[in-house]
């Protein structure tokens, strides 16, 4: 194997595993020659020592299947409804490989192994609350991207925001990732088009509880957008900001203050209009108890 680029020898060296694997190995270090991380296209000559890390790598375990808890709503042989906890990551990404809602999915129904992202067709951010359509067949899973892209699946969201807000309005501004600061979206020129409209509930003074409904799905749309406004959600760790004492108030939440409450779609299968509501989860209703308690204004 003199003169022979490493990857081709270690392909040589271990027939049973396949060259993907082996370069993947050397993408994450997991190669070393006399100590030192390898490049794929370095030469061997003979007599280097080679070290191979070969424990799965964490991508290897994005699609295993976790007996996790699953609060499920609704199930039928081709839709599941699932009522997600904040916390929970819907879908494997870095640092988050294992301990995800599709993981979840996999051991409670083993057949989505067989369907695009385990039927997932939309999401919630890990610290958002609340309803998520799943599909268990290919059929479903087209109806139901479908009618995401026809804008004919209602979501309807409740958040706690800063500010006061007196009346119904929308955003309608374009979504793309912030220019300096890559973990974090922002209204960008260019940007993927968003729109959200939003309606005031309760009226706390500092405060808002609002509804919101999503004509479009974009990552951390509604924080973007009422961010943008000048009403982030409270306890957003990453839109709220620490600049004064007034966008530090958070009701005591330790994460967004968002909850996707409603979901309408039409079943995949037989066409029915369908609808599902799922209520607000404890640290929300304790926050909303704590700004009820000190308001000074109600609702106009």
């Amino acid at each position: 194997m003199a003169g022979l680029r490493l990857d081709q020898a270690l392909a040589k060296l271990l027939p049973e595993h396949s060259r993907s694997r082996i370069a993947a190995w050397m993408r994450a270090e997991r190669v070393h020659v006399a100590g030192t991380a390898a490049k794929p296209k370095q030469k061997v000559w003979g007599g280097e020592r080679i070290e191979l890390d070969t424990e799965p790598l964490p991508e290897t375990l994005a699609f295993a299947p976790e007996a996790l808890a699953l609060p499920i709503v609704f199930e039928d042989e081709s839709l599941l409804v699932i009522d997600k906890p904040a916390g929970l990551v819907v879908h494997p990404g870095s640092g988050n490989w294992q301990g995800t809602m599709l993981n979840a999915l996999l051991h409670h129904e083993p057949g989505l192994a067989e369907i695009p992202r385990a039927g997932i067709v939309h999401r919630l951010d890990k610290d958002t609350s609340g309803l998520l359509a799943v599909a268990k067949t290919l059929t479903a899973q087209t109806s139901l991207v479908r009618q995401l892209q026809q804008r004919s699946v209602t979501r309807i969201y409740c958040a706690l925001v800063l500010g006061d807000i007196a009346q119904a309005g929308e955003v309608d501004a374009p979504i793309g990732r912030h220019p300096t600061q890559r973990t974090r979206m922002a209204v960008v020129p260019g940007g993927r088009s968003a729109r959200t409209r939003y309606r005031p509930v309760e009226r706390f003074g500092w405060a808002t509880r609002i509804e919101c409904q999503l004509d479009t799905g974009r990552t951390h749309q509604i924080r973007v957008h009422l961010t943008s406004i000048g009403h982030p959600l409270l306890g957003d760790p990453v839109y709220l900001g620490r600049s004064n004492a007034s966008t530090r108030r958070t009701a005591g939440l330790t994460r967004q203050a968002l909850h996707a409450m409603r979901l309408e779609l039409d079943h995949p299968a037989t066409n029915e209009r369908m609808a599902w509501h799922s209520s607000l989860p404890a640290d929300l209703r304790a926050a909303l108890d704590e700004l009820k308690r000190t308001s000074t204004h109600a609702l106009a």
